[in-house]
Formats: C-alpha cells, structure tokens, sequence
C-alpha cells in the first residue's frame, strides 16, 4: 500500500479579458482544443457578438450564465455494486460537478453538429439552453428521468 497522497495547489484562474469572469474562463478551457486557446477565445466572444445581436434586452452574459445554470443537473445516478448486482443508485451532485457536467453536455452538444462555423452552434445551444430547451438540455432531463426511475435504489446511497 503506498502513502496518502497530497494534493498540489494549482495556479488560480484568471478570469476572461473582456468579461472578466471566472466561469467564461473556464468555459473557454474546456471549449480549447489542441492547446489553441487564442482560436478557443475567438470562438467563444463571436458566439457572445451573435447572441447579443439576436437578444437585444438581455445581455450576452447573463444569457450565458443562466444556460449554464439551466443545463446544470440536481441528481445523477451512479452505479453500486451490492451483493453481487449493480445498482443505478441516484445521487445528488456537488456543486463543482454541476458546473462541470453543464459545460461539458453544452460542448458536446455543439461539437456534434457540422456544417456552420462553431460560433454559430455554440450561440444556437447557448440560446436554447437559455431558453430550457436543446441538446443538452435534453441530457440533464434523460439524467434526471434515469435518477428518477432508479428512486427505489436510493437507500444504497451511503
């Protein structure tokens, strides 16, 4: 058996130029790829350009912030190996999970389409989530149709 292991802290993110904001950093991280962060950062502020021209009383902030915390889900099951079955047990999801499930369910949904600059669909499912509806909105509401159907699990979640 080796020795507990300590965690190392990690640089603190700097939130974007232009919004100045911790959550659009991250989002930005994740929506890079291949280390091309500059590209990542023009993707994103164009899909922030386009939602603005679309919503005219709400800013493009506030449209995105709130369809990160609309695609955010609740409860998620989880899979418990109990007396030799495994059981979808639903559980509830922390806070740091919560965010990163939603970036990575509005991401995906997004790379899934094709044919139109990325901007463009990242505005779309942004719009959509805004709105409660999309891809992956569709996502939290399976997980949570799955967490939902599984209730009669829930006294293995310890």
């Amino acid at each position: 058996m080796g020795r507990k292991s300590f965690t190392v802290a990690r640089e603190a993110l700097r939130p974007d130029p232009r919004f100045n904001n911790l959550l659009v950093s991250k989002f930005i991280n994740c929506l890079m790829y291949d280390g091309k962060k500059s590209r990542a950062t023009m993707v994103f502020y164009d899909a922030m350009d386009l939602i603005a021209k679309r919503v005219k009383d709400t800013p493009p902030l506030e449209v995105f912030e709130a369809a990160v915390n609309n695609v955010k889900p609740n409860i998620e099951v989880r899979s418990k190996r109990v007396g030799g079955s495994n059981y979808q047990v639903p559980m509830q999801v922390n806070r740091k999970r919560q965010q990163s499930l939603a970036i990575r369910w509005i991401l995906a949904a997004v790379r899934a389409k094709s044919g139109k600059p990325t901007s463009q669909f990242l505005a779309q499912e942004l719009m959509d989530a805004y709105k409660r509806e999309g891809t992956a909105m569709t996502t939290r509401e399976n997980v949570h149709r799955m967490a939902d159907a599984n209730k009669a699990f829930a006294h293995f979640a310890w």
